[in-house]
């Protein structure tokens, strides 16, 4: 004997709302199946993910006062979720763009709080135009091409060099043994230094040692979510008719878990997500504020944050101490 779960079958597609689609590319969720009003209901709402994401850094930007590029950033974390929302809602095309322009401008946005991080504002001024410059070329280039897969190679390209900028930024600034000025400056003074100065700074080496340790947890987890959901929809895109099959065989409500650009939005959300947060504690760890600022993070079942100390008892991580001095 069989044993089914109680499910309903997918019903015929209904006329669009917003038909006809004139989007350059569809996904694999089966349109208007299961509203009139939503081209592609399961892609359209995971992008709520976004939009709480989005608020929930917001909040704490301005709660405990993080950097005016990182309250930026979450607004356009927050764009872009919006434009995504609307383009798997309608499947229109000037949607598309709004949602896939928005990624290529916000990730613009946070290379240049990369790379101009302690530069003059010569840099700072040049860094700006040439990254608006490389946004409008995109734009023009992208619309004139209508080929998603030069958005998603120039978006992959951007979050790749910021990535890499970042994670040399926070080696070489933190980590004692890299940080050869300081150290030289440390070396020469050594002989003069007190027995309490000397203590100082070991315990500023430990501590930032100990910092690196959870940052490169919250970097491998985030990592780890959000290529996950890349792989997710990569299957999607290979075995789009097996999985329609499927879905149809499981009907509703389970077929939604066989739905993979849906889960690319929850996890690259989550991911995405992590990064700004490690973004936000490395600023603030540059700036030589690692004892006003702390990561609070549970578990990994949990969501990380940055909180002003008085809001917290220290950095708390998955297996890691819960201060880290």
């Amino acid at each position: 004997m069989e044993l089914r779960l109680p499910s309903w079958s997918y019903s015929p597609s209904y006329t669009g709302y917003w038909s006809p689609v004139t989007s350059t590319i569809n996904w694999c969720e089966e349109d208007y199946y299961a509203t009139p009003y939503a081209a592609e209901i399961v892609n359209t709402l995971t992008n709520l993910m976004f939009v709480i994401l989005a608020f929930k850094g917001i909040r704490n930007c301005l709660q405990h006062g993080h950097d005016t590029v990182f309250l930026v950033a979450f607004v356009g974390y927050l764009l872009v979720g919006t434009g995504s929302f609307l383009f798997h809602a309608t499947l229109k095309y000037p949607m598309q763009l709004v949602d896939e322009l928005s990624m290529i401008y916000t990730t613009c946005l946070m290379n240049y709080a990369t790379f101009s991080y302690s530069k003059s504002r010569q840099y700072g001024f040049i860094l700006a135009l040439a990254l608006v410059s490389l946004a409008i070329f995109i734009t023009l280039y992208y619309h004139y091409l209508q080929d998603p897969a030069f958005h998603q190679g120039a978006y992959a390209i951007l979050t790749v060099v910021m990535l890499a900028r970042s994670m040399y930024v926070m080696e070489f600034s933190l980590r004692p043994s890299l940080r050869k000025t300081e150290e030289n400056f440390k070396l020469l003074h050594r002989k003069s230094m007190t027995a309490d100065q000397k203590e100082i700074s070991r315990a500023d080496d430990r501590r930032n040692t100990k910092i690196l340790t959870t940052m490169w947890m919250l970097i491998v987890t985030g990592l780890t979510i959000f290529l996950s959901g890349f792989g997710i929809w990569q299957l999607d895109n290979i075995y789009c008719s097996d999985l329609r099959h499927w879905r149809r065989k499981l009907g509703l409500p389970w077929g939604i878990v066989l739905e993979g650009h849906g889960w690319w939005h929850l996890l690259t959300g989550i991911g995405a997500y992590y990064y700004l947060v490690w973004g936000i504690w490395l600023r603030h760890c540059l700036n030589g504020r690692q004892d006003e600022c702390s990561l609070t993070w549970r578990s990994v079942l949990t969501l990380p944050k940055i909180v002003r100390s008085e809001y917290s008892n220290g950095i708390v991580a998955p297996n890691a101490a819960k201060k880290i001095l």
